[in-house]
């Protein structure tokens, strides 16, 4: 079955051009016109599709060639197109970085490309650029945002210089942009006044609706051939940690537990709830435990919780901040050094320099789960990995992955429709090397 709506995707020639916001403005601008926007990120990320979420009031999911895959990228798409007027997909890095890059995914489905450029600090030049990145591939480029625009007569002269591609919306320079610290975006959650900051970036993107309106539309069909996932986690509870320390989790992630079959319940170690007694397994996924070390140190019904789960041998997947949690010590920010819960010998140190960035992939018995890698810290620990990931495309040594017990850790986030039958297979503590 296939549906026809309006798609872009929005890019630009690197990170820092202003995608994350342009695309938040305009589809907090379509959402208050009336319309149904849904939006999503490629690549993986857990930060923008926050912010991104919280513009167009629908969960956010992540499309990828890769650690998706193709099919699951379309059926996400065709399900989208079902009940939306717009689809929105936020690129990553530059247009063409990346193996498989942003242009990869639009020519795969036929999108349109909306490029933004942060125009600071050039006129004309906007021309050679724009031309460059629709040539270059080629792509089909659908028009341009200009972001950071300083006047009317600015916007005048980089619309002049791209004839035949459509200046589709101008924003002006932000006194207040949307905040960030050492991993990306701050959480919505944080942000007190979010919804206003939005709705002023909104109002403040001028978009021209003539242009926009004759976009024509995408056709996006589903695979109707893709078989279903086999429920085998049927009859099984599982908690999943999630609050402000625990927040990094695909939605995909929770569909797919339930798509095995999964009942899912939620707790907060930051407010020291204990693992729910009636779980059969427990997930802890990523995040920012380092902000909030003192506060997980105290919490000791937690901890003993966790500590009690582990001892019953229930199975634990913890990723990144999860593990990171788990460890005997975490130094935060500050180089303060907090005790944890000591399920996994060793120390997480934070630094100022990136440890890790990338796509990763864990051959399992059932297959390849694919996801990817990204912190600032790293483990001092002298427990031998039970097994590694390895980098894409370079196939190179990746991730750690820990095993004590019933625990099975590691810095790499897994995306778990990529392989449902290991996934199913760590839950029931069935994981093999």
């Amino acid at each position: 079955m296939a549906s026809s709506v309006k798609a872009v995707l929005v890019s630009a020639v690197a990170s820092g051009q202003g995608k994350t916001t342009v695309t938040a403005a305009l589809a907090r601008k379509l959402v208050r016109s009336g319309m149904r926007v849904r939006v999503f990120k490629t690549g993986p990320d857990f930060l923008d599709p926050m912010m991104l979420q919280q513009a167009a009031g629908m969960p956010v999911q992540s499309l990828d060639l890769w650690m998706v895959g193709p099919d699951h990228c379309r059926k996400l798409l065709a399900q989208a197109s079902a009940d939306a007027d717009v689809i929105l997909i936020e690129g990553v890095m530059g247009l063409y970085d990346g193996t498989p890059s942003s242009a990869d995914l639009a020519r795969a489905f036929g999108v349109p490309v909306l490029a933004v450029i942060d125009a600071s600090a050039m006129a004309q030049t906007a021309g050679a650029l724009v031309l460059g990145l629709r040539d270059y591939g080629p792509v089909n480029l659908a028009g341009v945002i200009a972001n950071r625009v300083g006047s009317p007569g600015h916007a005048r002269m980089i619309k002049d210089a791209m004839p035949g591609v459509p200046l589709l919306a101008t924003l002006a320079r932000q006194e207040e942009s949307l905040p960030e610290r050492h991993l990306g975006l701050v959480q919505p959650g944080e942000i007190e006044t979010i919804d206003t900051l939005l709705d002023r970036i909104a109002d403040e993107l001028l978009l021209d609706t003539e242009a926009w309106q004759v976009l024509p539309p995408v056709a996006l069909a589903d695979d109707d051939a893709a078989e279903p996932v086999e429920p085998l986690l049927r009859g099984k509870t599982i908690a999943i940690a999630r609050d402000a320390a625990f927040a990094f989790l695909y939605p995909a992630n929770l569909d797919c537990l339930r798509e095995l079959g999964a009942e899912l319940v939620f707790f907060s170690p930051l407010e020291n709830e204990p693992v729910p007694k009636q779980a059969d397994a427990i997930y802890l996924p990523g995040g920012y435990p380092e902000l909030h070390a003192q506060r997980l140190s105290q919490a000791q019904a937690w901890q003993a919780s966790i500590r009690d789960a582990h001892a019953a041998q229930r199975p634990i997947l913890a990723e990144c901040g999860g593990m990171m949690a788990l460890t005997d010590s975490l130094a935060d920010t500050d180089g303060q050094t907090w005790p944890m819960t000591g399920l996994l010998r060793g120390q997480v140190v934070m630094q100022k320099r990136l440890a890790a960035l990338g796509s990763q992939g864990w051959s399992t018995p059932q297959g390849q789960l694919r996801g990817h890698a990204f912190h600032y810290s790293r483990l001092e620990t002298d427990v031998a990995p039970f097994a590694r990931t390895k980098r894409h495309p370079s196939g190179d040594a990746g991730e750690a992955i820990y095993r004590n017990g019933s625990l099975t850790a590691s810095y790499f986030h897994a995306y778990f429709p990529s392989c449902p039958s290991a996934v199913a297979a760590l839950f029931l503590g069935r994981a093999g090397a």
